[in-house]
């Protein structure tokens, strides 16, 4: 539940839910900017620090609620720094800049850009969609590293594919994977981040021919899916990030900082 106390200084929008976030969090505290973080889960909380100057919104923001949410926090400008795959919340938090004529900023962690290893067999698609309309999976022993959320999907494929899935150890992304189809011995509930060698034991277990993640970069553990991918020859499918139109993006932090101290000084000069 949101704070009920209104902030006393116009405060920071940071919407929240990644590693980033964390760590952009705490150079915002750092820098005695008031901040507002936002995340969906009491899980998520533990990620960020317990200190003045930083209050914990956790919920799932809808339309209809932003225009009382980003009066009661004094919101003045957002930092959203959400998943890459969370387009729902990045679409909501650009209409809502727009719409209270607000700063906005898109952090995003760095994409994948080097060049494909020679070794390796990787193959992109645009959506989960277009996976599944594909025989890429067929006769396959896969592995899915895609979030519990997508499992459902691949129901249909449990007959023409020996399906794997990595969730969460939580009881929700449990009784997901279990909804759809998966027995608990083609389950493995961990939290990220994994290390090669990890996942190298994993992948060898089970026998794993194609795994099946998302564009999530280095820091969402794609470094290490394309290296361990190379050296035991597994196919690695890749599903592209949804593509939003950001106003203002970057994938630097001291940017991001900068952007935070700039819109806050302003909005304090203003009052």
């Amino acid at each position: 539940m949101p704070d009920p106390l209104m902030a006393a200084r116009p405060s920071l929008w940071l919407i929240g839910g990644t590693q980033e976030s964390a760590q952009l969090a705490r150079a915002i505290v750092q820098a005695h900017l008031p901040c507002v973080v936002t995340v969906t889960t009491e899980q998520a909380r533990s990620l960020y620090p317990s200190v003045p100057g930083l209050r914990i919104w956790v919920g799932t923001l809808t339309a209809e609620q932003m225009a009382s949410f980003l009066k009661l926090q004094r919101v003045s400008a957002i930092l959203d720094a959400s998943h890459p795959f969370a387009a729902a919340v990045s679409e909501l938090a650009i209409a809502a800049a727009t719409t209270h004529h607000l700063p906005y900023l898109r952090y995003e962690r760095q994409s994948w850009n080097e060049q494909e290893p020679a070794d390796s067999e990787v193959q992109h698609f645009e959506t989960v969609d277009a996976l599944l309309a594909s025989h890429v999976l067929q006769g396959e022993r896969v592995l899915l590293t895609m979030g519990y959320r997508r499992l459902q999907q691949f129901q249909p494929w449990q007959q023409a594919a020996t399906l794997f899935a990595r969730i969460l150890p939580s009881a929700t992304a449990l009784e997901a994977a279990l909804a759809a189809g998966f027995t608990p011995d083609r389950l493995i509930a961990i939290r990220p981040p994994i290390v090669a060698e990890l996942e190298t034991a994993l992948w060898q277990q089970w026998h794993i021919s194609t795994v099946v993640t998302k564009a999530s970069g280095v820091a969402g553990g794609e470094a290490v899916k394309r290296q361990v991918a190379a050296a035991l020859g597994v196919k690695l499918v890749i599903v592209d990030r949804p593509a939003i139109a950001y106003p203002h993006q970057t994938s630097n932090l001291q940017t991001a900082l900068t952007f935070c101290k700039q819109v806050l000084a302003l909005d304090a000069r203003s009052q």
